[in-house]
């Protein structure tokens, strides 16, 4: 398994219901492949670079974890049909392996 990196943003106007079950899909995707979450961070509220989609502020959430390179395509379709998640990136960590 690699090591990965997500860090995605949602509106700062979310209910925190919406928050949690973007996160619980989130785990279930990664587990289904096989994945190992290993640590989550909230960053929580920031400023944006720029306006996306009217917003200027964003949730931001962290998430390290160890996948199959396989399962990081389902995770990214996962994501894009989520209307909660604003942005996100998966990035593979090379010095985490």
């Amino acid at each position: 398994m690699k090591a990965y990196e997500l860090l995605f943003f949602v509106a700062p106007s979310i209910d925190e219901e919406t928050r949690l079950s973007v996160m619980k899909r989130i785990e279930t995707t990664i587990a289904a492949a096989q994945g190992v979450i290993d640590n989550v961070d909230e960053w929580g509220k920031r400023k944006l670079a720029f306006e996306i989609n009217g917003l200027t502020e964003g949730d931001y959430t962290l998430i390290d974890f160890h996948a199959d390179p396989a399962g990081i395509a389902e995770l990214d379709r996962v994501l894009r049909i989520n209307d909660a998640v604003v942005r996100f990136m998966v990035t593979a960590r090379t010095d985490r392996d």
